[in-house]
């Protein structure tokens, strides 16, 4: 079974910290971009980063730009998004996911979806 398994979210000060994992199992991102999704209370979801598995390019969001960094793990099948400089804006569910089309303006191309792991960040 495909699956996609996310561990890290967590409370944090702002200003501070958090490294979010993504690890594939059933698959391989080989044939997909991988990244994040974030939804807040009340709001859209957002895609945040992704990064191409065939060229390995990174983008990100405006929001997070600067101070989230996406990058591949080791095994071919986890991906880590490190955030620095939380603000409480940041609050959110982040889904981990995989795109069959590089867009990060949308989740219409998103094929697997992690189960959401919780980020909050106090003022």
């Amino acid at each position: 079974e495909a699956q996609l398994v996310e561990s890290g979210g967590g409370l944090v000060q702002a200003g501070g910290s958090l490294r979010l994992s993504c690890t594939a199992s059933g698959f391989t991102f080989d044939d997909f971009a991988v990244g994040w999704f974030r939804q807040a209370p009340g709001k859209e979801r957002e895609g945040i980063s992704c990064i191409s598995k065939r060229d390995g390019s990174t983008y990100y969001a405006d929001s997070v730009k600067g101070r989230f960094t996406l990058s591949s793990g080791n095994a071919k099948n986890t991906v880590y998004l490190q955030m620095n400089s939380l603000k409480p804006e940041d609050t959110a569910v982040y889904y981990c996911a995989t795109w069959t089309r590089l867009d990060l303006s949308t989740d219409y191309y998103a094929n697997y979806w992690g189960q959401g792991t919780q980020v909050t960040v106090s003022s």
